[in-house]
């Protein structure tokens, strides 16, 4: 019944946009003008019309798979995946002009997993990271834990069905059998394989942090709160999930993945405020072997805190001015 609702919309919202676009951009390019703010709606505009026009093509290229009788091809899904999530990536970085300076991209050659993937998570764009510069350039097949509301985007739905993904209920009652589901995803891992998670289970804002600060202080948990209140840029990590992947491959290594310049950019709706227009993105991946990583769960939710206490570190280092330059894509 989803797709019944999402695959005719989105397929429809892609030819409405083409028919209207050419009416509409008249009128953004008046306001903008006015406005003197580069030209961002039209920008968002413009992007719309493609984002509805890549999910147009994944989708009808997983049904092409499907009548060909390759449901269940996983390597062509992530052949899909990949040109998805590298077509948008391309079309934000080409309509608002903005850069990506990438270092250690490299550190899981090709073939050199398995890993797990531990990611910052600020915006709706940082979900394509990893697929482009770990998955599309060097063919690494990355599982996701993803929430289940994404669910409501046909391509995410449809090929995430289709190759090992999690896609958690964040409202459910109890977090036992969700956790069970993630943990399964570290199972039978080969060296083209990683699982990525978000240690921090939502984007973060300055309002979340301010609402885990409250939640630890109302509940008096007060080491907890003391220590999420020395992270300003990221969100305590939860264990649940990371730690259950760590105790079903104890033998994989773990890269991280921290980010800076996509925040602001939590909606689709805020590309409008002009604030990825001209921006310079900085991303890094740096691996933990998996030998240097505690046993224990006790031990091993210190180093998970440690560990995105200098993620929180290496994004006050960007967030100065001039921060130190890396590598230009």
């Amino acid at each position: 019944m989803r797709r019944a609702l999402t695959v005719p919309g989105f397929i429809g919202a892609f030819v409405l946009g083409c028919i209207s676009l050419p009416f509409l951009l008249p009128v953004t390019l008046l306001y903008d003008g006015l406005r003197r703010n580069h030209f961002a709606v039209t920008r968002a505009t413009v992007f719309g019309v493609y984002y509805f026009g890549c999910e147009t093509a994944g989708i009808l290229a997983s049904i092409a798979l499907w009548l060909m009788g390759r449901a269940r091809d996983v390597d062509a899904h992530y052949r899909l995946q990949w040109w998805w999530a590298s077509a948008l990536l391309g079309g934000v970085r080409v309509l608002f002009g903005f850069r990506l300076k990438v270092e250690g991209d490299d550190v899981v050659p090709s073939g050199d997993g398995p890993f797990l993937l531990l990611i910052r998570h600020v915006s709706v764009a940082d979900t394509v990271l990893a697929a482009v510069y770990l998955s599309a350039r060097h063919g690494h097949r990355l599982r996701y834990v993803l929430k289940s509301e994404l669910l409501w985007d046909p391509c995410l739905d449809i090929v995430g069905h289709r190759v090992p993904n999690c896609f958690v209920h964040r409202g459910a009652q109890t977090s036992g059998p969700e956790i069970e589901r993630v943990k399964s995803l570290a199972r039978n891992l080969g060296p083209r394989d990683g699982v990525l998670i978000y240690p921090e289970g939502t984007r973060f804002t300055p309002e979340k942090r301010e609402a885990v600060l409250r939640r630890f202080v109302e509940t008096n948990q007060v080491a907890q709160a003391d220590r999420a209140r020395s992270l300003r840029h990221v969100l305590p990590p939860r264990n649940g999930g990371t730690l259950g992947l760590l105790e079903e491959a104890p033998d994989a290594d773990v890269v991280i993945c921290a980010h800076h310049g996509l925040e602001g950019t939590m909606r689709m709706t805020d590309l409008v405020s002009g604030i990825l227009v001209g921006a310079t993105v900085h991303v890094a991946f740096w691996r933990i072997p998996a030998g240097t990583i505690p046993k224990g769960r006790e031990a091993q939710a210190a180093w998970l805190f440690d560990t995105w206490s200098a993620v929180d570190r290496w994004v006050g280092e960007k967030t100065q001015p001039n921060p130190t330059a890396a590598t230009v894509d």
